[in-house]
């Protein structure tokens, strides 16, 4: 038995293939698609792991596709709208939430606005947003000073505290990224 619909997932990952055509991930000649994919595996392996022990995610494909187009309606010309016509309106939702909105103000408050957001969907969004933390939580930019990368960390330790308890595999994930992200601080 499948646990997430392997069409599902091949319609979205084209879509934000197009999508990100041409962008890279900051500090890096990789392209987006690779920050994307990343995502992705963390949210299907939770599902992967959760299934094992007997804790099914009630909505994998929704999980997988809003992992999948997480960063299309931030970083491109992509609507909201569009998507809800591509994907259903719990997917554009999904997508919704996990981006940040510059109307609200600075990164601070597009940070509180988004999870306050995360919270009103399913846990099925809450992993998506976990494990793009998860992702992020690398070696950060040569660039940053110490101010941003402390600041990044703090915003890390929010998001696990506000969505951690979502998944019991991407939560404890996050808090130990977290804790290895200190040597950089």
């Amino acid at each position: 038995m499948s646990l997430w619909s392997p069409d599902a997932w091949l319609e979205a990952w084209r879509f934000a293939a197009d999508a990100h055509h041409g962008q890279r991930v900051p500090g890096s000649e990789h392209p987006y698609i690779v920050h994307v994919a990343a995502v992705a595996m963390e949210v299907a392996h939770a599902i992967s792991v959760r299934a094992q022990l007997g804790d099914p995610v009630a909505r994998p494909d929704l999980a997988i596709q809003c992992a999948l187009l997480h960063d299309v309606v931030e970083d491109t010309s992509i609507t909201a709208s569009e998507l809800a016509v591509q994907f259903g309106d719990d997917v554009a939702a999904g997508v919704s939430a996990l981006s940040k909105d510059p109307s609200v103000g600075d990164k601070p408050a597009q940070m509180r606005d988004s999870l306050a957001r995360i919270r009103l969907q399913g846990p099925e969004i809450w992993m998506v947003k976990l494990g793009d933390r998860i992702t992020n939580l690398q070696a950060p930019p040569s660039h940053w000073e110490p101010a941003k990368i402390r600041s990044y960390r703090d915003e890390a330790q929010k998001i696990h505290a506000q969505l951690g308890g979502a998944c019991s595999v991407l939560g404890p994930r996050l808090q130990a990224k977290i804790s290895a992200y200190e040597q950089f601080t």
